[in-house]
């Protein structure tokens, strides 16, 4: 992808299907037109499109958005929540159902929301990654839940080892959980332990606040 301007000393963007520098952002339920836009505008630039919060019951267009981010090139997920919500009723092989009858390839599994035993959640990553590719999230969305650096490693190998092609660092999406302090600053002690560990190109970062993003 070449720039607009000539200037020294801008790194190259690297170019889809990327291994690392993978971008995510969430639809939240906007319309099939602001989708339309989104993509006209940044499709380049993106990888990864999460319909958050559950929203994917709910919006409108969801199997026309669905078509028009696959047709460029961009994966598409359903939240973790949404997942949760499943799994809480005992409804995980409707979950299976559910996003396949969308024609969606990849799916998240998370436990920000529920508790779910790890070795369970192992299995749930483990068994939906033989027909999807899978991302899971750790951390709480829970303010005041202290995850120890050693627990996060831990965590993170283990559902690599399970078949998640990415790792998501929980941040919530306020900021201010996970891999951020109650003020939004960086938990930079964390991070640094889990890259010493994870290798980066595993890791997707959660950054909702523009000052985390930069």
């Amino acid at each position: 992808m070449a720039y607009t301007v000539d200037l020294p000393f801008l790194p190259e963007r690297t170019e889809k299907p990327r291994k690392s520098g993978l971008t995510m952002v969430m639809d939240k339920g906007i319309s099939l037109r602001q989708a339309e836009d989104m993509v006209e505008s940044s499709a380049d630039f993106i990888d990864y499109v999460k319909f958050g919060f559950g929203t994917s019951v709910i919006s409108k267009n969801l199997k026309e958005k669905i078509k028009l981010y696959q047709k460029n090139n961009i994966k598409v997920y359903l939240g973790g929540t949404l997942f949760e919500a499943f799994v809480i009723r005992n409804k995980f092989e409707d979950y299976i159902k559910f996003i396949s009858s969308l024609g969606i390839d990849s799916a998240e599994v998370s436990d920000g929301s529920i508790n779910i035993d790890h070795d369970k959640k192992w299995e749930f990553i483990h068994k939906l990654s033989k027909n999807f590719t899978v991302l899971s999230e750790v951390g709480s969305k829970e303010e005041g839940v202290i995850i120890h650096p050693a627990r996060w490693i831990k965590m993170m190998q283990a559902e690599l080892d399970a078949g998640s092609v990415q790792v998501i660092a929980e941040a919530r999406e306020s900021g201010n959980v996970g891999i951020f302090h109650k003020n939004g600053s960086a938990h930079t002690l964390l991070i640094n332990r889990i890259v010493n560990k994870i290798r980066l190109e595993n890791i997707i970062w959660e950054t909702p606040q523009k000052p985390q993003q930069v």
